[in-house]
């Protein structure tokens, strides 16, 4: 059986070209694990790669839900795992592509918490009370509970949220007390284009720059214009969130284009901390980023 491939690290590393590039060497299709990528219309500001950047591979979890709707770790797993899975079962290398670390997570690894007794009745009356008075709500009753767990957990994602409560309901003991070791769903390899830090941070400048000219502050308007609202969930991506803001308090191009530039080096930095930890990492300098060099390790 095929392993699944990740390709992984910064954003602005090559990962869109890696991917597609083993993809045809592997027999593969891609998996976006990027969660700004699942958002229709959002195209610009989150380097979203254009029909001939694919090359005629296919890429999933691209396009998949409207920026008027929040979208959560589960979510990402509920629609991509079976895509996985599918893929393997007919041969295909899973290629998960992205600098979403949680996203990649969810797909390649299973949490033992998850073998813990499970309670009907329990996960109906908290799925009740978020449709009564809202994901906040439920949340806060984990935060009261499990505040470690509520710490970890984003209100939207309602799934995990309901699951940390049942836990403690059943149990009681609050999941962050108990052993949780991430258990791996598959076997696989994790690959990413280690830039120096001046280069990486070169690379971000320019796709920021190339942003502008290709229309980011107008893309951001359309948005806008079309009901989408600075505090929904899509708008708090990098780039967006920025010139949204930008827009409101009158600043100029000029001064969000920096403050962009900035939070993208920031949450580069971020990335890198968080795929060091990962296992089964290759790191490739960028010259031996190949489809032929990746193979090695499949």
């Amino acid at each position: 059986m095929p392993k699944v491939l990740v390709i992984c690290g910064a954003t602005a590393s090559g990962k869109t070209a890696l991917s597609v590039a083993c993809a045809k060497a592997f027999n593969g299709e891609v998996i976006s694990a990027d969660s700004m990528l699942v958002y229709k219309g959002l195209d610009i500001g989150t380097a979203k790669p254009a029909m001939e950047e694919r090359c005629g591979v296919v890429h999933h979890m691209i396009d998949v839900v409207s920026p008027l709707q929040s979208f959560s770790v589960s979510d990402y797993e509920d629609m991509a795992l079976p895509i996985v899975e599918k893929l393997l079962a007919e041969g295909k290398t899973p290629i998960i592509c992205g600098g979403t670390g949680f996203y990649i997570n969810a797909l390649l690894y299973k949490s033992q918490f998850g073998n813990a007794g499970a309670d009907e009745k329990v996960r109906l009356k908290y799925e009740r009370l978020a449709e009564e008075y809202g994901k906040e709500y439920v949340h806060a009753i984990l935060r009261e509970k499990d505040p470690a767990s509520a710490e970890k957990l984003h209100y939207n994602d309602l799934k995990r949220v309901i699951r940390a409560i049942e836990i403690f309901d059943v149990t009681g003991k609050a999941k962050s007390e108990q052993q949780d070791k991430p258990i791996p769903r598959f076997d696989f390899t994790a690959v990413s284009i280690d830039y120096p830090r001046e280069t990486l941070y070169a690379r971000i400048e320019q796709r920021v720059d190339a942003m502008f000219s290709q229309g980011l502050l107008q893309e951001v308007q359309n948005l806008l214009q079309s009901g989408v609202t600075e505090q929904m969930q899509c708008m708090q991506g990098i780039g967006y969130k920025e010139v949204a803001e930008g827009l409101r308090m009158g600043a100029n191009e000029e001064e969000i284009k920096e403050l962009i530039k900035k939070n993208t080096r920031n949450y580069a930095k971020r990335q890198l901390t968080f795929f060091k930890r990962m296992e089964n990492h290759v790191r490739f300098l960028p010259e031996n980023a190949t489809a032929e060099n990746v193979a090695a390790y499949l």
